[in-house]
């Protein structure tokens, strides 16, 4: 009947209804509630898809036999995400969560064919009535990681996948914290244009080492950062995970996600029937991140100074995109990006586009 894709496409969520008959985002669901998860890269033992692989199984514990959930990994953003999610719809999943940021478009085009199922778009912002979006203010954990390695070491290096605001404020963050303590610290970038290469993330981290980094930082989803500075002898800060097992010399401290309770929380309310379109962008006040994990070569004095400033930032007390009275924050060409006194706006760190002072490198797109 239907010859080619395009036509089954236009069919296919007619044909769910029918089958499936998923209910309004307003109605209870009766158990079990079917979860999905897709995740953009093989699921590894540690790095971003592990941190919410430990979020689904954190809703299967606590939900037990009201909930059925699964995954789909190393799905590539684009055309293969927006099949895998409209597949994932047309089997009667009530909820979806697409934790990539490449996956905000395809997540929303499937969105509009199923009305009905409720979909997460994490680290996406473009929301709709069945399209929820969370993220987490990755950069705290990272000002918090620079504060430890600024009592380390002087000359940083940093692997980044893409430059969009998400890693701009991370790579801004690890300065301002390193600059915080060590106001000679610099931190040199270089991006890699994908999220998962461990090759290549380990030639860059390399790279990086030979060119005098004492300190490498990365965002990218694998462990060969870590891998790399172990090897030479260097520090690193893990990203994502801990990563002492595989780097238990060289790692400083970790910045961790935790995904379980809000990820619980919003499977409980498509349980309840009180699930809405929500963006949340929740830090470590709100138990999104967290650093840990010290290394067995930082000194007590620094673990109890960077937790003590974890605990003033859980409390509001630390912004990190803040200048003081009297001295305005400069970005790496002499430009005033925060004036003496002010910070920013959550709007003005979501359109991050400059680096801060301290980073050698610029911002390639």
């Amino acid at each position: 009947m239907y010859k080619n894709l395009a036509a089954w496409r236009a069919f296919a969520p007619a044909l769910a209804a029918l089958f499936f008959s998923p209910l309004s985002p307003a109605e209870p669901v009766k158990p079990p509630v079917k979860a999905a998860f897709v995740y953009v890269t093989p699921l590894t033992p540690a790095g971003w898809v592990r941190q919410h692989e430990l979020g689904r199984q954190a809703v299967q514990a606590a939900l037990g036999d009201r909930v059925q959930t699964r995954f789909v990994e190393n799905v590539p953003e684009g055309a293969d995400a927006e099949r895998v999610i409209r597949d994932l719809a047309q089997q009667g999943h009530h909820i979806i969560f697409t934790p990539s940021f490449g996956y905000m478009e395809p997540t929303l085009k499937v969105a509009r064919d199923f009305p009905n199922v409720r979909f997460e778009s994490i680290t996406g912002y473009k929301a709709a009535p069945n399209v929820a979006t969370a993220n987490a203010r990755y950069y705290e954990g990272r000002y918090l990681a620079g504060v430890a390695a600024g009592r380390m070491a002087t000359q940083a290096g940093y692997v980044a996948g893409f430059p969009i605001p998400e890693v701009i404020q991370g790579i801004n963050a690890f300065t301002l914290g390193m600059r915080s303590v060590n106001p000679r610290a610099t931190v040199k970038v270089v991006w890699l244009g994908e999220w998962f290469n461990p090759p290549r993330e380990r030639d860059a981290a390399m790279t990086l080492m030979n060119q005098g980094a004492e300190v490498l930082a990365f965002h990218t989803g694998s462990t060969a950062v870590m891998v790399a500075a172990q090897e030479r002898g260097r520090l690193a800060v893990a990203y994502h995970s801990d990563m002492r097992n595989v780097a238990p010399d060289a790692q400083v401290v970790a910045v961790t996600h935790r995904w379980g309770d809000y990820y619980t929380r919003r499977v409980q309310a498509v349980l309840d029937g009180t699930w809405r379109s929500e963006q949340v962008w929740g830090g470590v006040g709100a138990g999104f991140i967290r650093v840990e994990g010290f290394g067995r070569k930082v000194p007590e004095a620094v673990q109890n100074e960077v937790n003590a400033r974890q605990a003033d930032m859980a409390a509001g007390k630390l912004p990190v995109f803040a200048a003081p009275a009297g001295q305005p924050l400069r970005d790496n060409e002499g430009k005033v990006a925060i004036p003496a006194g002010q910070r920013l706006s959550d709007a003005q760190i979501l359109e991050m586009n400059w680096l801060a002072e301290g980073v050698v490198g610029g911002i390639t797109r």
